[in-house]
């Protein structure tokens, strides 16, 4: 998982025929990578430097340690990462019916 200390992070995938799509521009205080923390899947997007950045890593084994470590502030981040996947997936969703409701016309 990183945190943007400095700098922007485009978030993209790559689309066979199309190219890349840009799916978000992330800015200081952003994270990204998070997924990698709970789960072994490939990534789904990729992560690039929109200018000179610096980020915070946190490997899954340090996020371990935190969880058995420091219980108060494993939950603090916990509930922060819920609370931001849960973001990214009602933007996703809207952004599907969105699509869908397009598609229908």
């Amino acid at each position: 998982m990183f945190l943007i200390l400095d700098g922007e992070v485009r978030i993209s995938r790559t689309i066979p025929g199309s190219g890349e799509e840009a799916l978000a521009v992330l800015k200081p205080g952003a994270c990204f990578g998070e997924m990698a923390i709970f789960d072994r899947s490939e990534r789904s997007t990729d992560a690039i430097a929109n200018t000179a950045c610096t980020l915070l890593t946190i490997a899954r084994s340090d996020f371990e340690l935190l969880l058995d470590f420091n219980r108060d502030v494993a939950y603090k981040v916990l509930w922060s990462v819920v609370r931001l996947l849960s973001a990214r997936l009602r933007v996703t969703n809207d952004n599907l019916r969105s699509f869908l409701a397009m598609s229908m016309f």
